[in-house]
C-alpha cells in the first residue's frame, strides 16, 4: 500500500505510525502520554516536510508521533 493511496477507512480510527503519514490530506495528530496518545484540537498537513495547523494556516513547532485521519466530528 502508498501512502498517497490511504483513504479514511485505511486507519479505521486506528493511531499509526507519523513515519507513514500522507502528505495530502488533513490528519489529527498526536503525542504519547501515560494514559495512551493525546490528539491535539486541530486538524494538521504536512507540507514541504514542515506540520501545518489548518485552521490557521500557522507551521506547528512541536514534532507529532502519530497520526490519523481527521474527522470533523471527534
Amino acid at each position: 500500500m502508498t501512502r498517497r493511496g490511504m483513504s479514511t477507512r485505511d486507519t479505521n480510527g486506528q493511531w499509526l505510525p507519523i513515519q507513514i503519514a500522507p502528505d495530502d490530506c488533513d490528519l489529527e495528530l498526536g503525542r504519547p502520554h501515560k494514559t495512551g496518545i493525546v490528539p491535539w484540537s486541530f486538524p494538521a498537513r504536512r507540507r514541504s516536510g514542515v506540520w501545518f495547523n489548518v485552521w490557521a494556516n500557522e507551521p506547528v513547532l512541536i514534532s507529532p508521533s502519530h497520526w490519523r485521519i481527521w474527522r470533523s466530528g471527534r
